[in-house]
């Protein structure tokens, strides 16, 4: 019997409009950004927005990371297995994420601010890498007045599995607590994403306090780093950075996964209930294949979260984010391919075990 997974996967992020071009080396250098970092844009960044309409021919692309998960997992799933919360404007933006959720069959529960614009998201490509400066605008307006109504909450209550991003913490703290809390007093499974190295940097008191209650924690390379400075873990090393963040203290006995990914290199990852740290192979692709890294990550996650939601095992999960995370950096900009997604296992896909 298959299983009902209607409303089993709920996320919070913020809904953004991606503004999307190829540039050089020199306007990263002129608005002081990093190759694969993600910012929130201050005041010196505004003019970037429209540089990119201007002068580099962008592309307006539906973005926003859990969305972009989320869109992902129910590509990949039953009809209706996973709501969006966010905040968005009312205006020809918030008009176009939706009707991008709405193709990928996605619900969205928005709270709708009439005073703000819908964020946008600044995606400066480079190369193989991507920098993104983010706009929040009206999804930083998000409050949790809106996702403790009755009819929002039954959303929650009906859900097995929640998923949000770090960046949601410069947004409603409250919400990520009340979210956690309940997935812990039920039983219920608890994602989260560091999605940039200032998250950690920044946000470290809301990361320690929530950390106790996040069962998967999903991150890079470079967010690693991060959260070894702001966690005091006395290393750089990604195994060792996995592992002790797997062991830090949890509420309740369930077992937490940190799962670490490497771009093309080997994604790590490291539980609380084992010594060893598992390292799994990216398979390449050739340049010719290969049309930009924005996305990839988000996709890694909605692959993982898509076979984990099966009750599948851990080697299938990992195969599957990097599976869906390889169709997405085929493309240009954060979109999945056309047509039907469908995820084959192969029958030797394992990890190496390494010990600390």
């Amino acid at each position: 019997m298959a299983q009902d997974l209607r409303g089993a996967l709920v996320g919070f992020c913020n809904p953004l409009l991606d503004i999307s071009a190829v540039v050089d080396e020199g306007l990263l250098a002129e608005y002081k950004l990093k190759a694969d970092d993600a910012i929130m844009a201050s005041e010196e960044h505004i003019p970037l927005f429209q540089t990119l309409m201007d002068k580099y021919q962008a592309k307006l692309l539906p973005g926003g990371s859990a969305q972009n998960t989320l869109r992902g997992v129910q590509l990949l799933l039953p009809e209706d297995s996973a709501v969006f919360f966010g905040a968005v404007g009312k205006d020809e933006n918030a008009a176009k994420l939706k009707a991008a959720a709405d193709k990928a069959k996605l619900r969205t529960n928005y709270m709708v601010n009439p005073e703000k614009p819908t964020g946008t998201c600044a995606l400066l490509i480079t190369g193989k890498h991507r920098s993104m400066v983010a706009n929040l605008s009206a999804a930083e307006s998000y409050d949790f007045s809106h996702v403790s109504a009755p009819e929002n909450w039954a959303d929650i209550e009906k859900a097995r599995f929640y998923y949000i991003t770090g960046f949601f913490f410069a947004v409603s703290p409250k919400t990520i607590e009340a979210v956690a809390k309940h997935a812990h007093e039920n039983n219920k499974t608890f994602t989260m994403n560091v999605s940039a190295p200032f998250v950690a940097e920044f946000f470290t008191e809301q990361v320690e306090k929530t950390l106790p209650y996040i069962n998967i924690l999903f991150g890079n390379e470079t967010e690693s780093d991060a959260l070894a400075r702001a966690l005091k873990l006395g290393t750089s090393d990604i195994k060792q950075v996995a592992k002790r963040v797997a062991d830090m203290p949890r509420a309740g006995s369930r077992p937490r996964l940190v799962v670490l990914t490497q771009g093309a290199k080997s994604t790590v990852v490291a539980s609380s209930d084992c010594d060893d740290v598992r390292v799994y192979a990216v398979s390449p692709i050739s340049d010719e294949e290969f049309g930009d890294s924005n996305g990839a990550g988000d996709a890694f996650v909605a692959g993982f979260m898509s076979q984990y939601m099966r009750e599948q095992p851990l080697d299938k999960c990992i195969e599957a984010g990097h599976w869906l995370a390889g169709q997405v950096v085929r493309q240009i900009g954060p979109n999945y391919p056309e047509g039907e997604l469908k995820f084959v296992p192969s029958a030797s896909y394992t990890a190496t075990l390494e010990k600390l």
